[in-house]
């Protein structure tokens, strides 16, 4: 914009805006005039609509008058309005004028090279021309800087350069005075004297990223903000180690390395390696209502679509000469927790790093504390051996757990019943290997109630099929896939191996005769479906024309169509002579349901997927909740009661077998598709009544921040069962009376918070607990453990000093419960429920969890974070490029709630500029510290400005405590900086309260600091040289917010804007003369204002308003109907006038809009009057209106002074035209 002002094809517009706004002629209107007014005057959007003008009008000028711009106009024209509607859109996203931080900021997109250079003579002219010297300086800040940074391809990393070494410094200074480290005391803490926070263990096959850094910096933001209010406060840190994928990685490279040498040679063409994404939506077909299918989230631990493991290990910075030393898992151990612990060093975080520790055997005192956590429930009976079904791995040959998935994380075994069909002799050529075996088309469903209505069966045509032998006798018509896992589940002659005996086709088995057990019709026949799908259930389907819409439109398509089954070889009689048989009474759709709604949602045929869909919800839906059985023995009964009861007849009479497979595919790490195995290992009974009771209880008194995430528990507990505990391969804890296996890698990490409370004391910081002090980890027994944590007897024979364990049992009672632990929202459906659960099993009431809080997942500038795409950052690259501040900056802004965030990297690169940019003011204040006023603060600017400053704090505070860091950030950074500006500008040539400044400074430090704590220090120990740390310095004291004052001053700024728009008015109308206008002449200088007030409705709008108190609650924010107030109206004064019929017309829009307006703000809307004086604001800020509007003279005037009204002379016909009406003054201005 500074270099837009001192270009002369901008003459003509620089004019008229310095005549219009400031009172001032041509070369007298100077760039820091129109700097101030557009800073600290116009909101945002009118502040980019002169920008733009001054683009466009520099633009076209250049283009037709001088020719010397050969680009096209819609550059700059599509740049501009693309800017204009971003502006827009962030400011009522952020529901003020100001809009919510970082929102405006973040839709910041600069223009292109070819827009940009447009300016570039333009720029040198006007610097060459500036004398000014804030007008240099603010060059030095401007658009082209900016566009450096936003664009990234900056030429200066000046800014970013100096935060990053202000972090250096202050992490120095942390480090050297300890200032993280946290000690118990023997007096229990009283409420908000402590504060304990911790964070799910990452896994550490690799570097942090900023997935990591969003989640953790909830809990680090939240333990920031306790601990500088004063709070003795807790934030330990670990890393997660357990289960099979550092083990398949390190095997993978073995493998690698054995079969391409070392280093390796691969070959040129590598095909990638695929791994299915979940599905956004539910694709598990037909489902029951009673099994509710949730959207799942995965792991994000993916290798970027690279296959070989070495390849992934030379992308993330690992040298040649090292990677080898990776195919033993303990390196991956030693490597990656140590980088860690300096990213999050670098990070800020304020952690207690002597409490650290990495899971499994390598750390034998959190070793000996799993084996503990294990013996003790299984002597609880919460752990037991049984046969169930588990997600599976066949390559790796064990269950694979939620954290050993590529993806489908969260997926659960789908239980189906396999109905088995009997195929009636004889038997085709094509079967003859078959001969003398049973053979039996098997069909998975999920509705074995509604087999008494079977017509025929469907398969696929060009499906693929096989006759899978499934004992001496018996032979299932199957796809392989489901041949695979019915393998695992004691289904084949086999055991985990399907033998095919025929490959077949769809067309090989359309016409069978088929006899269903069940099935009123003796006889049945398979025909082909074009909808069946091969990868969900066994790939044959059973028809129930009378409850499957599906079933009815393909079954009605073959009878309506010859054509159709002369294509496929269908006689007439496999399918004409068959009938719907009613199955199940729907009280709103009838005995044949699937008729009904296929004819009500007018489906034309089998191919209609989306209405099918809907007709197929409400089918379902309907009859398990609603739906009576009309046949078979249990005629009479609720469809939920009869359900099982059938299935367990068709099991019971051979007719049919119980059969699983994933709800959704599965992927292990290893690379190989799951299957669903009937497995004999370790469960924790999770889901057992009383222990179910017992972690509803801990849950309904934990504050979880949000109703999604109570819901979200709500359901895990309704349907979290048995859970497998143990696995073969991987790295973890041996399962104590069982050492074969390992503790799973969601087993062993449910209750280490407790372990942190005594990890300091056991190895001495060391994470790998090798560096043991007085104690040695045989020492720590079961007894050990039961004294610390569960109240048990003093363990006489531990050897331990009795001053060591009485201080390990103080910490713990000290420390406990945890008071928040942060998590993304995928580990609610295991981790999290898990944590629960555990704890309530083995910990007394008082020491149960006191808070969740569970945030989404995080985006990358509105993309998924994808190292394939290179959308991605890890946590070091975030700080190398941003700085730790910017990018804690950055995370705060991109989101609180459930719902997935954003971190957009313009944030970051605002949050440099605004950081350095306060630095450098905050240093030319304390420069010219001598020039500032003195004494208390005593005018409106200082009254007001105080006044935001307690508005802020209290703000602030607030958001804090509710953990809302965006809004934190945004009330006690932004608006308190809006606030400075605009008091930098209300003060005029009185300057600014030295005092207040410095009360600003020290305000907005300690608010901030929470958030960017190394800038936080460097101003609190370097500006401000202040004794102690910001980090602890104590929450900013404040006054009583006065909240009429706020209201004044917004009076003030919006009634300076409203004459403005009133000046531009009337000085265009006397040009132009409008119909209706007084003609005047107006001069551009020597202007003189009346600014007329009505301090009070009168009239109808009083009779109106108090109509509308005596028909509103104040409580509820609610009014009486509205012909309750109709009424009320006509019975009022206003209502018995002979005129009521016009002044109607009038008084409904008035009612509409203040009742609006009062269910928003409260019962002040109805007021007759302002809480505040009018007149009285106005007058004493006089000067600011003047050098506002440019105003020679200002006149505040009363329209109940009969006087008044005669100064407007000839102007008085605009009082009429623009009545003043409380909160809304009107000016005329004059000639002097």
């Amino acid at each position: 914009m500074h270099a837009l002002w001192g270009c002369s094809a901008l003459k003509g517009l620089r004019n008229r805006f310095g005549a219009l706004m400031l009172g001032k002629r041509g070369g007298n209107t100077s760039f820091k005039d129109f700097f101030n007014l557009c800073v600290c005057s116009l909101d945002k959007y009118d502040l980019s609509l002169v920008c733009v003008i001054m683009w466009k009008v520099w633009f076209i000028r250049n283009q037709v008058a001088h020719e010397k711009v050969s680009h096209d106009i819609t550059n700059v024209v599509f740049w501009s309005s693309c800017y204009l509607s971003e502006f827009q859109e962030a400011n009522l996203l952020g529901g003020s004028q100001s809009g919510s931080p970082g929102l405006v900021v973040s839709r910041w997109r600069p223009p292109d090279e070819v827009v940009y250079k447009l300016n570039t003579d333009a720029a040198v002219d006007a610097d060459n021309n500036c004398v000014d010297a804030l007008c240099s300086s603010t060059l030095n800040r401007s658009f082209s800087q900016f566009h450096d940074m936003a664009a990234e391809g900056g030429k200066s990393f000046v800014r970013r350069d100096r935060l990053l070494e202000i972090e250096a410094k202050v992490k120095i200074l942390w480090e050297e005075n300890d200032i993280f480290r946290a000690e118990s005391c023997e007096k229990p803490p009283e409420k908000g004297e402590k504060f304990f926070g911790n964070f799910p263990v990452p896994y550490m096959n690799g570097y942090l990223h900023l997935g990591h850094a969003f989640t953790l910096s909830k809990i680090e933001f939240a333990a920031a903000y306790h601990r500088l209010r004063g709070a003795n406060v807790l934030l330990p840190f670990a890393f997660h180690c357990t289960g099979m994928p550092i083990k398949a990685s390190a095997d993978k490279l073995a493998r690698e390395i054995k079969q391409f040498g070392e280093p390796p040679v691969f070959p040129n063409k590598v095909e990638q390696q695929v791994v299915e994404q979940p599905a956004a939506e539910d694709a598990s077909g037909g489902a029951p209502p009673d099994k509710f299918k949730g959207k799942k989230s995965k792991v994000a631990a993916k290798s970027g679509g690279q296959m070989y493991q070495w390849e992934i290990m030379r992308s993330v910075g690992i040298s040649d000469s090292e990677i080898s030393e990776f195919q033993a898992p303990e390196k991956w151990l030693k490597y990656f927790p140590p980088l860690a612990v300096e990213d999050l060093k670098a990070f800020g975080l304020g952690c207690d790093w002597r409490r650290s520790f990495v899971t499994t055997e390598i750390n034998p005192f959190y070793d000996s504390f799993v084996r503990w956590q294990l013996r003790k429930l299984k002597s609880m009976g919460k752990i037991i051996k049984d046969v169930r079904y588990t997600m599976y791995s066949p390559l790796d040959d064990q269950p694979c757990a939620d954290h050993d998935r590529a993806s489908g994380e969260g997926v659960q075994p789908q239980e189906y019943t396999l109905i088995k069909m009997e195929v009636l002799a004889p038997f085709p050529p094509k079967f003859a290997a078959l001969e003398g075996r049973k053979v039996y088309l098997a069909a998975a469903t999920l509705r074995p109630e509604t087999m008494y209505g079977q017509t025929n069966a469907w398969v696929l045509p060009e499906g693929k099929y096989g006759a899978f032998e499934i004992n001496e006798n018996d032979v299932f018509i199957m796809t392989e896939r489901a041949a695979l896992n019915l393998a695992y589940q004691n289904f084949s002659r086999i055991p985990k191996k399907p033998t095919s005996l025929v490959e077949l086709t769809g067309y090989d088995l359309i016409g069978l005769p088929l006899n269903s057990s069940l099935a009123f019709n003796k006889v049945i026949y398979v025909l082909p479906m074009l909808t069946v799908l091969t990868d969900k259930g066994t790939g044959i389907v059973t028809c129930v024309p009378s409850d499957s819409p599906d079933d009815y439109m393909a079954m009605h398509d073959l009878k309506a169509k010859p054509a159709l089954r002369n294509k496929f070889g269908v006689k007439d009689e496999w399918i004409l002579p068959f009938e719907i048989i009613p199955v199940i009474n729907i009280p709103e759709f009838g005995d044949k349901p699937a008729e009904k709604l296929c004819t009500d949602l007018k489906i034309k045929s089998q191919n209609d997927k989306e209405k099918l869909a809907e007709a197929k919800r409400l089918t379902y839906l309907r009859g398990f909740t609603d739906g009576t059985m009309l046949v078979g023995e249990y005629a009479g009964r609720k469809v939920q009661e009869a359900k099982p009861l059938v299935r367990n007849k068709l099991i019971e009479s051979g007719g049919a077998v119980m059969y699983s497979e994933p709800e959704k595919k599965v992927m292990s790490r290893s690379g190989d598709e799951c299957v669903v195995a009937l497995t004999d290992q370790w469960y924790i009974i999770y889901g057992e009544a009383e222990w179910k009771k017992m972690a509803e209880e801990c849950l309904s008194n934990m504050n979880l921040y949000s109703d999604e995430t109570r819901h979200a528990f709500e359901h895990t507990l309704s349907w979290l069962n048995q859970w497998a505990c143990s696995r073969s391969f991987g790295l973890g804890t041996r399962i104590p009376w069982d050492p074969d296996f390992l503790a799973e890698s969601l087993s062993d990490t449910t209750i280490y918070m407790l372990y942190y409370t005594v990890a300091h004391m056991l190895h001495n910081g060391d994470m790998y607990g090798k560096n043991t002090g007085a104690i040695e980890a045989g020492q720590m027994t079961d007894e050990v453990w039961d004294f610390i944590f569960c109240g048990g007897p003093y363990p006489e024979s531990s050897g331990i000093p009795s001053s060591i364990l009485n201080k390990m049992k103080q910490e713990f009672e000290y420390w406990y419960p945890f008071d928040l632990r942060v998590s993304g929202k995928d580990l609610i459906q295991n981790h999290l429920t898990f944590c629960v659960y555990n704890h309530t099993a083995l910990m007394s009431k008082r020491h149960w969890p006191r808070g969740f809080r569970c945030n989404g997942h995080m985006m990358l500038n509105a993309e998924k974070m994808s190292k394939s795409t290179g959308n991605f950052r890890t946590l070091k690259e975030a700080i190398q490029e941003f700085s730790a501040d910017a990018t804690r900056y950055a995370l705060a802004d991109a989101g609180d709630g459930v719902d997935d965030a954003n971190f957009v990297f313009d944030t970051a690169n605002t949050g440099i500029l605004r950081l350095t940019k306060e630095i450098s003011w905050m240093e030319e204040v304390l420069a010219a510290e001598s020039s500032l006023r003195t004494g208390p603060p005593s005018n409106y600017a200082d009254r007001v400005f105080e006044n935001e400053i307690n508005i802020a704090v209290k703000m602030t505070e607030q958001h804090y405590e509710n953990y809302m860091f965006r809004e934190a950030l945004k009330s006690g950074f932004y608006d308190l900086q809006a606030a400075r500006d605009e008091y930098r500008f209300s003060c005029g040539s009185g300057g600014m309260n030295r005092d207040l400044l410095f009360h600003f400074m020290d305000v907005q430090t300690r608010l901030i600091t929470p958030i960017c704590p190394h800038y936080g220090e460097f101003v609190w120990r370097e500006l401000l040289k202040k004794d102690g740390f910001a980090v602890k310095a104590g929450w900013p004291t404040a006054g009583t917010p006065d909240l009429t004052l706020k209201s004044a001053n917004k009076y003030l700024q919006d009634s300076i804007v409203l004459m403005r728009k009133l000046l531009q008015k009337q000085i265009l109308g006397s040009k132009k003369g409008n119909k209706g206008t007084p003609v005047t002449t107006l001069t551009e200088d020597k202007l003189k204002g009346l600014v007329y007030v009505n301090e009070e409705f009168e009239g109808w709008k009083a009779e109106c308003l108090k109509i509308l108190q005596s028909k509103f609650d104040s409580k509820t924010r609610t009014f009486a109907p509205d012909g309750e107030i109709s009424e009320a109206l006509q019975k009022s004064a206003i209502g018995q006038a002979a005129n009521f019929k016009q002044t109607q017309k009038l008084c409904m829009p008035f009612l509409r809009f203040k009742k609006d307006e009062a269910i928003a703000i409260g019962p002040q809307a109805l007021d007759l009057r302002l809480p505040f004086g009018e007149i009285d604001v106005l007058q004493e800020n006089l000067d600011l209106i003047r050098r506002q509007l440019g105003l020679e003279e200002v006149g505040i005037l009363s329209v109940a002074d009969p006087d008044a009204l005669a100064k407007a002379g000839s102007l008085a016909s605009l009082l009429k035209q623009n009545p003043p009406s409380p909160g809304n003054p009107t000016a005329i201005f004059v000639t002097k």
